[in-house]
């Protein structure tokens, strides 16, 4: 574990009541709905559990934090892909249906970009109810012609 900011000792600069103590603490934080559990080395505070960290402090758990951001992403990509696939929906409509470009959905579906939460939206309540694509498109559809009428 790397040196502590403030020593051991000092009162805490956050609740100004505890001492901080130069340990590792079990910490969680949430992605997407999914839970990443730690140990984090920092200067943690005795009586409001607030933590000073340093730039070894973060780096020591940056990596695994990272790859499991990742991990989530790639997992919300196969489930796009699922999904679409289940719909039989090529990428193209995906997106066209998402008013997304032409490959958004090839970069969503391999982990390459994140799509927005409007769109991972729709791709689960249409896993849940698929007979609202076809109100979907209709809607689509007629807002084209819509548009072409508009654009003469």
């Amino acid at each position: 574990m790397s040196e502590a900011i403030i020593s051991n000792g000092n009162t805490c600069p956050v609740c100004f009541q505890g001492t901080l103590h130069r340990r590792s603490k079990h910490t969680a934080l949430e992605y997407k709905g999914h839970l990443f559990e730690q140990e984090q080395p920092g200067d943690w505070c005795d009586v409001c559990g607030e933590g000073i960290l340093n730039g070894d402090d973060l780096q020591a758990t940056e990596p695994a934090w990272l790859a499991f951001r990742g991990e989530v992403d790639r997992e919300e990509g196969k489930a796009l892909a699922r999904i679409r696939h289940k719909l039989k929906l090529t990428q193209a409509e995906a997106a066209k249906l998402t008013g997304g470009g032409k490959n958004a959905f090839s970069r969503y579906e391999r982990g390459e970009a994140r799509p927005m939460p409007a769109v991972l939206n729709l791709f689960k309540l249409l896993d849940r109810h698929p007979e609202l694509l076809d109100d979907l498109k209709e809607k689509l559809t007629a807002a084209e012609v819509l548009a072409g009428i508009r654009s003469r």
